[in-house]
């Protein structure tokens, strides 16, 4: 019918996608593995694109312009229909191996690399894997219960409730805070125990009564302690058990993207700062393998001022105890106050100055989270 130019019926072209991907598997001892159709654009595009834009400067200044835009479209596209994805997982790893690859072929060999560069190198990958591997671990899930039963909340103020997803407070004598769309903003727990008068809402989807600045994740579809956002680089939450391992999978990569980027072009540009280098490198173009060089220091460059951006927020962040999830929260409210130019948003609710603010965040996920009284009634 779409060779005829006939028309198609309605969500024709959605059940033949479906069905491709439930088809596409490989074989396997123990039968059929299926294969998450997200993962395989990396693996295949990014080689060739930079391949391709290794060919003239102006292909690569095409390339390298359009590739930040196709993959923000995409993420606002799986973001906007509230999915799940593997492609920026898949993306950055891949990225990380394949950028490695080029080093140890095309820029080692010209004998300007020592080997203990090469070992500082590879050891910042390892350790930002390893911080990687942690972060991608639980969160900090709030446990469902059991059947999926609404916990009983008998003893709590009836007068908390407002409207169908509103949160349900527990302690009385504390200002009630407002819920929207089944997340509330929460209070801060400055300590492992929970201080009085610190509230608790209740989380219409998960069916459970969830502490102090936690929230709902509606891509998990769970609720995570302290939750900051999700972070689709890792394809999980962000929350009170990982988010000292997310900051130190940044850091590493940060470190050893621009060591990497100093090396290459310290190789490919004699003679020149790396940071000059990066715009003026006359010889780049002269051979090939100097172009792929070239071109994926680009690529890195883009990459690691993006994941820059993000680990400066997170640190702002921190500094002023605050979360993605408050910040956005504020802003929609208009409660928050908007410093440095905008980088950070100050809620004025948790902040406790630098130092008591770094503290509390060193020690996130170092005690088990405590049960009050009133969550065991």
């Amino acid at each position: 019918r779409w060779l005829t130019c006939k028309s198609l019926p309605p969500g024709a072209l959605e059940r033949i996608a479906d069905t491709i991907a439930d088809r596409l598997r490989v074989p396997w001892f123990s039968g059929a593995v299926k294969i998450n159709v997200s993962l395989v654009p990396p693996l295949v595009l990014l080689p060739v694109f930079l391949h391709v834009a290794a060919l003239h400067f102006l292909l690569g200044l095409i390339i390298l312009t359009s590739l930040p835009v196709v993959v923000l479209w995409y993420y606002y596209l799986t973001h906007r229909r509230k999915e799940r994805t593997l492609f920026f997982l898949s993306l950055g790893l891949f990225s990380l191996g394949y950028m490695y690859y080029v080093f140890l072929r095309e820029v080692v060999p010209r004998g300007h690399v020592e080997y203990s560069q090469v070992v500082t190198l590879t050891c910042g990958l390892i350790l930002m894997l390893a911080a990687l591997s942690r972060a991608k671990k639980d969160p900090g899930y709030l446990p469902i219960p059991a059947g999926n039963e609404k916990p009983s909340h008998q003893g709590l103020p009836s007068k908390s409730i407002r409207g169908s997803s509103s949160g349900l407070h527990g302690i009385s004598g504390a200002a009630s805070s407002r819920a929207v769309n089944g997340e509330a903003k929460g209070y801060c727990r400055m300590s492992a125990e929970q201080p009085a008068g610190v509230k608790k809402d209740w989380c219409t989807k998960c069916q459970l009564v969830r502490p102090a600045r936690a929230g709902h994740c509606r891509l998990c579809g769970r609720c995570v302690r302290r939750l900051d956002h999700h972070c689709v680089w890792i394809n999980s939450c962000v929350g009170e058990q990982n988010h000292q391992a997310f900051i130190l999978a940044l850091s590493f990569f940060m470190l050893t993207s621009v060591y990497g980027i100093t090396l290459t072009l310290h190789t490919i540009c004699r003679g020149r700062t790396p940071f000059v280098a990066l715009f003026y490198c006359p010889g780049a173009y002269s051979d090939y393998s100097s172009a792929l060089s070239f071109t994926c220091v680009w690529y890195c460059a883009i990459v690691t001022a993006g994941m820059g951006y993000i680990l400066l927020i997170q640190l702002l962040n921190i500094s002023y105890n605050v979360t993605e999830r408050e910040a956005r929260l504020a802003l929609r409210d208009n409660t928050g106050r908007r410093l440095l130019g905008g980088l950070v948003i100050d809620t004025g609710q948790y902040n406790r100055g630098l130092l008591c603010n770094w503290s509390h965040f060193l020690s996130l996920g170092s005690s088990p989270p405590q049960r009050s009284a009133e969550d065991i009634v």
